[in-house]
């Protein structure tokens, strides 16, 4: 099994940049995705960023050129470099880490972006 501990979260004003970071640990050998949803209030989580292990790429289109994410193999790590933040990305960012037939997500990190 797998575990992931995300963090990097807070308030800033639109406009401001964080970066979230999320540190895997465990059965990481059949792991083959990575990557960030999040969940506003009253809302369904949706996709923010993913990385496979060949490290194609897939954005949402409302964070496309705006985000980015990395991803360490040597360190077991995935990073969320959110630049040029609006308030509506306010939402609890969970990282995922995926292999076939599973689905592992982190505990969440707290995003709030005031106007």
């Amino acid at each position: 099994q797998a575990q992931l501990v995300e963090s990097g979260g807070g308030l800033v004003q639109a406009g401001e940049s964080l970066r979230l970071s999320c540190v895997a640990s465990g059965r990481l050998s059949f792991i083959n995705i990575m990557g960030w949803y999040r969940q506003a209030p009253g809302k369904q989580r949706e996709l923010v960023a993913t990385i496979n292990s060949g490290g194609s790429i897939n954005y949402s289109d409302s964070v496309k050129g705006r985000f980015t994410i990395v991803g360490d193999n040597a360190k077991n790590t995935v990073y969320l470099q959110m630049n040029r933040l609006k308030p509506e990305d306010t939402a609890v960012y969970y990282c995922l880490a995926s292999r076939v037939g599973m689905n592992y997500w982190g505990k969440g990190t707290l995003v709030t972006v005031s106007s």
